[in-house]
């Protein structure tokens, strides 16, 4: 994948990948977070995500909405640990458009007093949502407890008790606090002359001068496992399994993301589907996943099931870790998760707006972004004996944190 870069003299960065078909994709990604809110602003940064589409200077909210979608273009964003994104698909015609709304949306936002009002109930609706689904619910409380007393801790979505007192004001803090301009990424996957992108960005964002301020990120150290059962009125009991992992720039994350597929990845023949699924019957779902920040890592694996269940599959996965650790994988079997992985990384290239909000999440966190044959070279290199050491490390039984939801009678 061909990358074509600039740094405007406002200090944003723009990534170009030039492709053939009519439909472009364009992202503008903004290196702050819910890991940047202090406990008064918690859900500050999934909120701004909210509300920056409810007007602007010269657009009120139905203008913003219909700028884009009006041409059927789809505009959207995402809010995360470490960043906010701004993005939308557009056929290629409409790059200018496209821009100038980013440009209007990212600085001419004026956050109405009455449209916080309106939206505080529809973030208060994804929340009860969000706290209505278990299966997804454990993930962030078994961070919050993994990252205890840390920023990463916090889940995005804030809480109501928070939410409610956010102002007007609050939103232009924060702004000003963390949207530097120098770690702003605008990323643009699409069929258009590298020139002529440009000219479009020089013409809506060059003229801004630098805004924010020096808010340096607080390390995570201080990990403590942990074994913690919550009472949940749920049908299943929920269980998540895991421990801190490597950062996003750590020379082995590949390898690690390597040995996570093979154990509870996208796929149906991961050990843990076999195993919980294939030849006992245990569970619908269970999975393992890896996620990597900028100074830390975490890795879970996540099953739910009956009750009756339970200890079974809980020993069953544990049975699956011991592997791992004592277990070295012959040449054939590193060949296929190999092969699996490299697969895998292929067919979502074949995505190009995953592509670019890839591209914007690398260039966030290490300026660069490693084209597939970099990370199919890393793959290929990495050595029966490094996994075994990774999964020693990583799955060490000493360091392993659980939480369960279990059910209770109503």
């Amino acid at each position: 994948m061909e990358l074509q870069t600039f740094t405007l003299p406002n200090g944003i960065r723009l990534v170009h990948s030039p492709i053939p078909d009519p439909v472009a994709h364009c992202g503008m990604f903004i290196h702050a977070g819910s890991r940047d809110e202090t406990d008064a602003e918690h859900g500050m940064a999934h909120f701004i995500e909210h509300t920056i589409f409810k007007g602007t200077v010269k657009r009120n909210v139905f203008q913003v909405l219909n700028r884009l979608e009006n041409v059927g273009a789809d505009l959207n964003a995402y809010t995360a640990k470490e960043e906010t994104c701004i993005y939308a698909s557009f056929l290629s015609e409409y790059y200018d458009r496209t821009l100038e709304l980013f440009q209007d949306i990212f600085f001419h936002s004026i956050f109405p007093e009455k449209e916080l009002e309106r939206e505080k109930q529809v973030v208060m609706d994804e929340i009860t949502s969000y706290q209505d689904t278990p299966a997804e619910q454990i993930f962030d409380d078994f961070e919050d407890h993994v990252f205890a007393g840390h920023p990463l801790g916090k889940n995005i979505l804030g809480s109501a008790k928070s939410l409610k007192k956010f102002k007007r004001q609050n939103i232009l803090d924060f702004i000003h606090h963390n949207y530097r301009l120098d770690e702003v990424v605008i990323v643009s996957v699409g069929n258009i002359e590298f020139k002529k992108l440009l000219k479009i960005v020089n013409k809506y964002f060059s003229d801004h001068p630098g805004r924010g301020t020096s808010q340096p990120r607080i390390p995570f150290q201080d990990y403590h496992p942990f074994t913690k059962i919550q009472k949940k009125k749920t049908f299943q009991v929920h269980c998540l399994v895991g421990a801190p992992a490597y950062a996003f720039g750590h020379a082995q994350r590949i390898s690690l993301a390597l040995l996570n597929n093979m154990l509870g990845g996208p796929i149906m023949n991961s050990r843990l589907s076999l195993a919980l699924r294939e030849r006992n019957g245990l569970t619908y779902q269970s999975e393992s996943n890896y996620s990597a920040y900028s100074d830390a890592g975490i890795i879970h694996i996540y099953f739910g099931t009956d009750p009756a269940n339970y200890e079974k599959a809980l020993g069953i996965v544990h049975k699956e870790l011991r592997r791992l650790r004592e277990e070295k994988l012959t040449k054939v079997q590193l060949h296929t998760i190999k092969k699996q992985l490299i697969g895998q990384l292929a067919i979502a290239q074949e995505s190009n707006l995953a592509a670019m909000l890839a591209i914007g999440k690398s260039y966030l966190l290490q300026n660069k972004f490693d084209p597939i044959e970099t990370i199919i070279e890393h793959i290929q290199g990495t050595k029966v004996e490094e996994l075994t050491d990774i999964a020693n490390e990583i799955f060490d039984e000493q360091k392993l944190s659980m939480l369960t939801f279990k059910t209770h009678p109503s």
